[in-house]
């Protein structure tokens, strides 16, 4: 247990027969359950899993593949089976330092956020050997994030080093969060539906030897296509539905007048092309709209940055008596091997994606 919490460590993996065994042998023993979901693994996953004997370990084999999001969603269901009060995300393949797992807890468990995730860029030297592109890949793909999500606060999304604690767990719609790489960005969006506060904690990825299947040709469009849906089903269930907020009144006023100054302005240039002029009342009917509705939407922009559920409004669910754990310091610079630069499945353009494990 982890200051009264009992904890449970959620393992996705797929062909880590290499790996596994060392992801359970350093699991820390303040965790209380390991909950390996074998996403029909061609090799000794299972096998090797089990092998270590730990008597914390629960091993689960899908019989289909579903992605790495339909396999910690196992993870997670079994977690909370099991009567655990806190899931923690760690990666088949070993890119996530156990070390670090009580940064992880404790702004849950003494600040009394629901939700923690780390953060491998805090650091300058975080982008330190990793290429120009991919750095813009990052950026790009954390504010697009940002931006359907409504966590403002939150950068590199597609990092899966997380812990949720059990409540907010049970208030999710797991049975319909997205099954592949899509997933991370899929959670801070319903997250953020339920105003479940979220937290960055800076924690380096752990680079080895694997080589990344992840590539942008197939993971860009799938990750596109769920922001963009995700955003509007954020826009609707949080500030129409739930509340009908000056945010909903913004938006929908604005896209109107800015739709209604543009196709005027268009009527405008179609029906002036040649001689005619366009007169001063038309020019006036086509520009005011617009700037009114581009005025309202960057109105709704900044509420909504506001509303961006970055402190907890939960007590603290156990203070600890002999004070926080020790927690190794952030090293100064941390080296990104070129190959790795999207540790954790973090989505650069230079990748192209392979059939998902």
């Amino acid at each position: 247990m982890y200051e009264g919490h009992r904890i449970a460590a959620v393992v996705p993996a797929f062909n880590e027969e290499k790996l596994i065994g060392k992801v359970i042998t350093t699991m820390p023993d303040f965790v209380d359950h390991i909950v390996v979901v074998d996403d029909h693994s061609p090799d000794r996953t299972s096998e090797i899993a089990k092998a270590t004997g730990d008597p914390r370990l629960t091993v689960i084999r899908h019989e289909a593949n579903t992605g790495v999001g339909g396999a910690i969603v196992t993870g997670h269901r079994a977690a909370l089976d099991l009567g655990a009060d806190i899931n923690v995300i760690m990666a088949g393949d070993a890119q996530m330092d156990p070390t670090y797992l009580p940064a992880l807890l404790d702004p849950i468990v003494h600040d009394g956020y629901g939700f923690a995730k780390a953060n491998r860029f805090f650091s300058t030297g975080s982008y330190h050997g990793m290429p120009k592109y991919r750095i813009f890949g990052n950026i790009v793909l954390s504010f697009l994030t940002k931006f359907a999500s409504g966590y403002w606060h939150i950068f590199d999304p597609q990092n899966g080093y997380t812990a949720t604690r059990r409540d907010v767990l049970q208030r999710m719609p797991l049975e319909q969060l997205a099954q592949r790489y899509s997933y991370e960005n899929d959670v801070l969006i319903n997250l953020n539906i339920l105003r479940v506060p979220a937290t960055d904690v800076p924690i380096p990825a752990v680079y080895g030897n694997e080589v990344s299947s992840i590539k942008l040709s197939r993971v860009g469009p799938e990750i596109s296509n769920l922001l963009i849906r995700g955003l509007w089903r954020r826009f609707l269930w949080k500030y129409v539905v739930h509340s009908f907020s000056p945010v909903a009144l913004f938006v929908i006023g604005g896209l109107f007048l800015t739709l209604f100054g543009t196709a005027v302005g268009i009527w405008t240039i179609v029906e002036t092309l040649g001689p005619p002029v366009a007169t001063a009342g038309s020019v006036i009917l086509a520009v005011a709209p617009w700037l009114l509705g581009m005025q309202m939407l960057m109105y709704a922009l900044m509420l909504d940055i506001q509303e961006s559920p970055d402190r907890p409004t939960a007590p603290p669910s156990r203070q600890t008596r002999a004070g926080k754990r020790s927690v190794p310091p952030l090293p100064p610079l941390v080296e990104v091997d070129e190959r790795h630069a999207a540790g954790n499945g973090a989505v650069t353009p230079a990748e192209v994606a392979e059939p998902d494990k």
